[in-house]
């Protein structure tokens, strides 16, 4: 497009920062509207693969978010008492890392940065209370009473997503898939350049991941009831209950948990919009539009592709609906065979039946996987 844009950004996460700062730069007025007081995302660690660190270029963050993380190149299978089975390479995009760890507020530090220096201004405390389009534009109140017009608004609010609500009504909430994950930050071992992750069936499975070359992340997945809530003054016990199976490594890094509080619980769901990502001049994108389990550690680089993919979109058509159709066109394939995917790694990881489609898809196995989405998007 020609003209310049005015688009709202609801929700200041991984992937509202990176559309925040990408349209910034093209010269874009970008405000992102985000309900937290600040920049402090939750949880502890993230993998960013080759194709999220190829977005973070795009934007001109990846010396930064190299320097914030711990860049590691070799998955490591072991089995439940961390005898290594397998190292296995991992691929990179061109020229970019294959992968890096990075803990989530050092992420969200330095894409807030970005997007604030590209001039993008982010509104906190805020979210939509009132929104009307009339297909040549979009007003909308805030709930800090702030009111504007805008040529677009993008919800990047999450998996549940107050936008989509609106869109939609709970044609799409989140579906629980039986399974929760557990993380807690602990000081990295040695042994741990990479991923390490063990399998025990039915039991479980356990990962170690580096975030920085002091800190790594233990993280877990159970079978969970879905009103369960770990119990706030033994949630460390409670982890360590489930992991009982897990010795060497696994059992090395859960003896230095001690506080209840650092240990992360959150219920693995999924979501599949499967009308239109847009309505009119509101779209959904990132997780709010097809949110996916983390097995093959896509969640958050889907979310980076769709902003770098949607500033890309907004460029090359001549109007805001021609973008959003070409957009989805581009995206929807690719996100909804990652989400495909993570569920049957799952479903086999964890000894629930598969699909013959599924089992296709396991053919091609985790490492292919990689593969294939270290291909541009």
């Amino acid at each position: 497009m020609a003209s310049p844009l005015r688009v709202l950004v609801h929700g200041g996460g991984i992937g509202g920062l990176t559309l925040a700062t990408a349209l910034a730069r093209r010269g874009h007025t970008v405000e992102v509207a985000e309900i937290r007081d600040r920049l402090d995302a939750l949880g502890v660690g993230i993998i960013q693969p080759s194709n999220a660190l190829h977005v973070m270029r795009e934007i001109g963050v990846l010396d930064d978010c190299l320097k914030a993380g711990y860049e590691w190149e070799i998955l490591t299978i072991a089995d439940p008492a961390g005898n290594t089975l397998a190292r296995i390479p991992q691929p990179r995009m061109g020229d970019i890392p294959s992968n890096n760890g990075i803990p989530r507020p050092a992420l969200a530090a330095v894409l807030g940065a970005a997007a604030t220096a590209a001039g993008a201004t982010i509104r906190f405390s805020a979210t939509v209370t009132e929104l009307h389009d009339d297909g040549e534009g979009v007003d909308v109140t805030l709930s800090d009473g702030s009111a504007g017009r805008w040529d677009l608004v993008v919800g990047f609010d999450g998996i549940g997503s107050p936008l989509r609500t609106r869109l939609y009504g709970e044609r799409y909430a989140p579906r629980y898939t039986g399974f929760a994950n557990w993380r807690v930050t602990v000081p990295r071992q040695p042994q741990v350049d990479g991923v390490m992750m063990s399998t025990a069936g039915p039991e479980g499975k356990a990962l170690l991941t580096p975030i920085t070359d002091e800190l790594m992340y233990l993280g877990a997945v159970f079978a969970e009831k879905e009103d369960f809530r770990p119990d706030p003054q033994r949630a460390h016990e409670q982890l360590a209950e489930r992991l009982t199976t897990f010795s060497g490594p696994v059992a090395e890094a859960l003896a230095t948990v001690t506080d209840p509080a650092a240990v992360v619980h959150s219920r693995i769901s999924q979501v599949t919009v499967e009308e239109p990502w847009h309505v009119g001049r509101v779209v959904l994108a990132g997780d709010a539009a097809h949110a996916c389990t983390p097995h093959i550690a896509q969640g958050a680089a889907m979310a980076v592709e769709d902003a770098v993919v949607l500033a890309e979109s907004l460029d090359a058509e001549p109007s805001v609906p021609a973008a959003l159709a070409a957009w989805e066109a581009r995206r929807r394939p690719r996100a909804m065979w990652v989400q495909a995917m993570s569920h049957a790694v799952l479903k086999q990881e964890t000894g629930g039946g598969t699909t013959p489609e599924e089992d296709e898809l396991l053919k091609i196995g985790i490492p292919g996987a990689a593969h294939v989405l270290a291909k541009p998007y």
